[in-house]
């Protein structure tokens, strides 16, 4: 186990009270980042004490502190999961090769790129959702809100540490850059199509962290392979905390489910929506969306930078022990590929398509979750069943950018687009209801009417508890 010092103004595992001029660095930054925090953060809770887990160690059992908190007192740390003795790269041409402590100069631009674009997904969402607590519909998701806020703060910090650590003048730059993009800023936004879209009520919400956040789970994922074993241990630990990320939304959108199919039968002749619930099309409308951006984060299904990622042993497959061979060489993955007016089965070197590959995984899991959806749909006997649309609807990025696919991957004229649209994704309509239900519920033990409670509070706590002190 690796020694964690709580005490230090910046609490980490790394050993920065032995590295000064890191440390002077760090602190240096560390204003700028609170400036940031205060201006960009929860608008209007600032001041207010919330129950936070804080991260104490890097060991998998206990590893969390909870307790009351202001957020701009948070302690944001840097924290790295243990290392790995005589730990090697697993994959492609660099196989066998003891992983890097130090960044190889061949490839500091591609790892410095890539971190700067993790990095940068970390404020952004923070931004995205800074007004969401004017809204909540319980004392619970409030302190859920705020608890992923604090935490894409921390992943923020994990990423700026690698940029100070590693990567000298353009790596302190970077961090100072990332503290100047904007979510939705016209002029200098964020660097992801899907960090800059609106989240401004909480069925948004708790789609972006099912369906987005499970994304940066499997970004995190390839990169927990790298053979830059600083990265590596990084994102090993963030995953930690991802995972939480990702039970607010999937939690989130089944409770929608659930009080939906109650208020369904509570009164057969009544829709859910006179009876102020979310409508189960609706639902789907804004699941095909946000799984639908979320795909784009992936990048093209064809891609030579993917194949040089691999290759190298800067980025590898979703835990990579699973497969059997290891090169990537001389196989192939079969996909869809835009030909004739319409799609053909392909095949491509396995290299290229490793971005298709992560894909396909994370289309599995996000299964996993609308299945436990469905299930609530069947246990209220309600005959309506809840789906991810084809991988080729409503792309921006890719082979099948802007191109008319309806939601079962048949390709459409654009008429026929413009014509079934407003089925498939949500309306202006849909959200101006969706709107008018974002009243907040802030009294402990109450819930908004459009949402079920959850089964159980936080940390054996019950869900009447006074998660966020408002007074």
């Amino acid at each position: 186990m690796s020694s964690v010092d709580l005490n230090a103004k910046i609490p980490n595992n790394v050993g920065l009270a032995d590295d000064k001029k890191l440390l002077r660095a760090l602190e240096a930054w560390q204003p700028n980042y609170i400036d940031w925090w205060k201006q960009m953060g929860p608008e209007g809770f600032q001041e207010k004490d919330v129950w936070l887990r804080t991260a104490i160690s890097v060991d998998a059992d206990g590893w969390a502190h909870f307790d009351y908190v202001k957020m701009p007192d948070y302690r944001w740390g840097i924290f790295l999961a243990d290392a790995q003795p005589e730990r090697t790269i697993g994959y492609g041409d660099a196989m066998g090769q003891a992983a890097w402590q130090q960044v190889p100069g061949e490839h500091r631009n591609t790892l410095r790129r890539l971190i700067v674009t993790q990095g940068d997904t970390e404020p952004a969402s923070v931004e995205q959702q800074r007004r969401l607590g004017d809204t909540a519909p319980s004392l619970y998701d409030l302190r859920n809100l705020f608890q992923v806020n604090v935490e894409e703060g921390r992943h923020l910090w994990a990423m700026v540490y690698l940029l100070h650590s590693h990567f000298g003048r353009d790596g302190r730059e970077e961090a100072e850059e990332l503290l100047q993009r904007r979510s939705g800023n016209a002029d200098k936004p964020r660097i992801l199509g899907a960090f800059n879209a609106p989240i401004d009520n909480w069925l948004d919400f708790f789609m972006f962290t099912m369906f987005t956040d499970r994304d940066g789970k499997y970004q995190l994922l390839a990169l927990a392979e790298s053979g830059f074993d600083p990265l590596s241990r990084t994102t090993r630990f963030m995953l930690t905390e991802e995972a939480h990320h990702m039970f607010v939304g999937e939690s989130g959108v089944e409770r929608i489910v659930q009080r939906t199919c109650e208020l369904m039968k509570q009164d057969p002749n009544e829709d859910a929506r006179a009876q102020g619930g979310i409508p189960l099309d609706m639902i789907q409308r804004y699941l095909s969306l946000w799984f639908a951006l979320s795909l784009d984060l992936f990048g093209g299904e064809i891609s030579s930078n993917a194949a040089s990622y691999f290759a190298a042993g800067i980025k590898g497959r979703a835990n990579e022990d699973k497969y059997a061979e290891h090169t990537g060489l001389d196989q192939v993955y079969r996909m869809a590929v835009p030909k004739d007016g319409g799609l053909s089965q392909d095949e491509v070197p396995l290299r290229n398509a490793m971005n298709e590959v992560l894909r396909d995984a994370y289309v599995e899991d996000c299964e996993r979750g609308i299945e436990r959806w469905n299930k609530r749909i069947a246990e209220a006997g309600i005959g309506y069943r809840l789906r991810l649309p084809a991988k080729t609807f409503y792309r921006h990025i890719g082979l099948y950018a802007g191109m008319p696919f309806d939601m079962d991957g048949r390709l459409l004229s654009a008429e026929d687009w413009e014509k079934g649209k407003g089925a498939w994704l949500p309306t202006a309509a849909d959200r101006e209801y969706v709107a008018t239900l974002q009243q907040p519920v802030y009294e402990p033990g109450k819930i908004a009417n459009w949402i079920g409670r959850p089964p159980r509070g936080i940390k054996g706590l019950p869900f009447e508890y006074e998660y966020v002190r408002l007074v």
